[in-house]
């Protein structure tokens, strides 16, 4: 049974393929036949990779993991280009949750996708059906190559859906802006897929060959044999620079500083879409690539204290954002920018273990946020503007429940899943931070953010559910269907009871074994064992300091409540004011995201484009004018030297003579025959 479920890994990302072709070959007979238009293919697609992927999770949880894979193209000797599949405890956890995400996205859809006059149905569950399997493939992936490759399937797929509604004017602009700006970070990551190559002549994640192991026995043992280092550097240096490539693609997929800006934007397209792209493909692929491949990052101790003062400074300067935004989209896509920042924060401390802990937590509270944001709008009539509901605690009980219940998951409000994530996160920053003062002002920026998380959160559920209704529209919203709530529901569930699978604090207070999700990461396999890493990080920062997680928890927790209390001193009248006006030039600022989309069409405008002008006119100006005076000359000579080749025979003989008479002249001169 064991090997049984193994070997139909792969068929957990190839039935949403196969949706994705019924969706995408059979459009007409899938509208014309199939409810809403191909819908039914996808949720049985998903629904099945969900049944296989918790059979996988159940293998691995038997002490097995699974790894096979195959030669795609054979090399010259150096190295072989591959395709594998790789199950270990992270992914087959993150395949459940990829594929349970992606169902309930799918179940949702049919109650979101359904107004009147809807096109393209087909197009968006083929979408949907393409962008599962892309990222269900590239959890599994065995080697950096074949998760590049997925990792630009997914960020297409994106791309695709962001802009569905591409008869519009802001959809299009938000895919191009999306695609564009995560292409950017990828030129770097696959710069670093070809130097790991190039280094270490193979790009597998585990086995005694594998890049990550080889790393390790260079820098742990000196072994460098079959290692290639390049620019003069030596193996420690070198492997900083392939980790800081790999890095580029992360940032710009995770949406972290300075690559966040096109995420915000990315609401543009259909609210389920966001909830995918949130809480478990796109923005999740970067920050599971750095988990899967940690046994490389956790020997960097450079590159470590650069990923986590890059996710705690993302974690507040997003944060900040969300307080003064309008649309309830909006403070959603700032806060998730902000909790991957939470991730990276983890990942770079060494907190292997917290940062996947709270990759899991997220995407179910932030799925949830997203989806019961949908059902508000469509609540609604797809009017976002916070300011225009209220009281929609008595119309939509099911939603505004399960809704708070994501919200209370979201601010770190204990028992909420996000408080035991979080907080463990913000305690191994802590620790390690005390021995390591950037790490300690990562960690700072990460517990401010805390105190903006707990406001704007508060602030959304306060507009958006309580007071008076502002509008007609607040007053007689639209009602949800059963395709609505059940997703809700579920995830409103996770959101209250995840969290419980790690809970640190209690179990330092208690000295029970709760920490579950610490026991699980500590599978079978020691090169992807949590405590393996734990170990190298330890190489890297030194011991950790022993510090009780009660204080820096009660802290962090004290943070969360006094901002959701601010917002409720703030905002809880029926008819509540904009407070945010009176901030004046900083709500200005804040709200206009710091200028950073007018800061990046100057740098592309007036720095990138003026230089690109620059080195073509000297590439036409110098370059090309040699290029060309050379074949000027050339041609010049050519065109004088045909006019002998006339085609007269009688001419020819006469050059043959004089030819002849000349030579012979020469050759008497210089042989003084005369």
């Amino acid at each position: 049974m064991v090997e049984t479920a193994f070997e139909l890994v792969p068929v957990i990302a190839l039935l949403p393929f196969v949706s994705f072709l019924i969706a995408l070959f059979a459009g007409e007979f899938a509208r014309k036949m199939l409810p809403k238009g191909g819908a039914l293919p996808g949720i049985l697609a998903t629904g099945g990779s969900l049944l296989l992927s918790l059979w996988a999770f159940v293998a691995v949880s038997g002490g097995k993991t699974y790894h096979e894979s195959i030669v795609w193209v054979a090399g010259d000797g150096t190295f072989d280009l591959q395709l594998g599949v790789f199950v270990d405890p992270l992914s087959a956890m993150m395949l459940v949750i990829v594929s349970l995400v992606a169902f309930l996205v799918h179940i949702f859809s049919l109650g979101y996708m359904n107004d009147e006059g809807e096109t393209g149905l087909p197009r968006y569950y083929a979408g949907l059906g393409l962008f599962s399997f892309s990222m269900l493939s590239f959890v599994f992936a065995d080697n950096l190559l074949m998760a590049f490759m997925f990792f630009e399937l997914v960020g297409l797929c994106s791309y695709l859906l962001i802009g569905f509604w591409f008869r519009e004017q802001g959809p299009p602009s938000a895919a191009k802006k999306a695609f564009l700006v995560t292409r950017f970070g990828d030129y770097f990551f696959l710069i670093g897929v070809v130097g790991v190559f190039a280094t270490f002549g193979t790009a597998q994640f585990v086995g005694d060959h594998a890049f990550p192991h080889m790393a390790q026995q260079a820098l742990q043992e000196g072994a460098t044999e079959g290692i290639t280092t390049f620019f003069g550097l030596g193996p420690q240096a070198w492997f900083a620079v392939l980790g800081l490539l790999v890095l580029g693609g992360v940032v710009g997929k995770s949406a972290q500083f300075p690559l966040h800006t096109w995420l915000p934007d990315a609401m543009e397209g259909p609210t389920p879409v966001s909830a995918l792209i949130h809480a478990a493909t796109m923005v999740a692929a970067g920050v599971y690539l750095v988990a899967r491949m940690y046994g490389f990052y956790a020997m960097l101790p450079t590159v470590l204290a650069i990923i986590a003062f890059v996710g705690g400074f993302t974690a507040l300067f997003a944060a900040t954002m969300g307080v003064v935004k309008n649309e309830i989209k909006q403070v959603l896509a700032y806060s998730t920018i902000s909790q991957y920042g939470y991730m990276m924060l983890g990942l770079g401390a060494g907190g292997y273990v917290a940062a996947t802990f709270h990759l899991m937590t997220h995407a179910f509270f932030k799925a949830l946020l997203f989806l019961g944001a949908g059902s508000v709008i469509i609540a609604m009539h797809h009017n976002e503007n916070m300011w225009d509901m209220g009281g929609l605690k008595e119309r939509m009980p099911v939603t505004y429940w399960t809704f708070l219940s994501g919200s209370l998951a979201l601010a770190g409000i204990v028992p909420f899943a996000g408080f035991w994530s979080k907080d463990e996160v913000l305690y191994t920053a802590l620790i390690h931070g005390l021995e390591n003062p950037i790490l300690l002002g990562a960690y700072a920026m990460g517990l401010l953010a805390v105190f903006f998380t707990g406001f704007y959160t508060f602030r959304m559920v306060l507009l958006t559910f309580h007071g008076e209704p502002r509008t007609d529209t607040a007053r007689d919203p639209h009602g949800v269907g059963w395709n609505v709530k059940f997703p809700l529901v579920v995830l409103g569930i996770l959101a209250a009871t995840v969290g419980l699978v790690n809970m640190t604090p209690v179990a330092e207070a208690t000295g029970m074994h709760i920490e579950y999700l610490h026991q699980w990461l500590s599978g079978p396999l020691h090169a992807t064992n949590a405590h393996f890493y734990e170990d190298l990080v330890v190489g890297s920062f030194g011991e950790a300091a022993h510090l009780s997680p009660l204080l820096p928890g009660a802290v962090s927790l004290g943070l969360a409540l006094a901002g959701a209390g601010l917002a409720w001193t703030l905002y809880s009248a029926p008819s509540p004011e904009r407070h945010t006006e009176k901030l004046g030039s900083v709500k200005t600022l804040l709200f206009n995201n710091y200028y950073q989309d007018e800061y990046q069409v100057w740098l592309a405008e007036g720095v990138t484009l003026p230089l690109a002008r620059a080195a073509d006119k000297f590439d036409q100006g110098v370059i090309d004018g040699v290029v060309n005076g050379v074949s000027s000359v050339s041609l010049f000579g050519g065109s004088r030297v045909k006019r002998i080749q006339s085609g007269v025979v009688t001419n020819y003989a006469l050059m043959l003579v004089l030819s002849f008479v000349v030579l012979l002249v020469f050759l008497g001169i210089t042989g003084g025959w005369f």
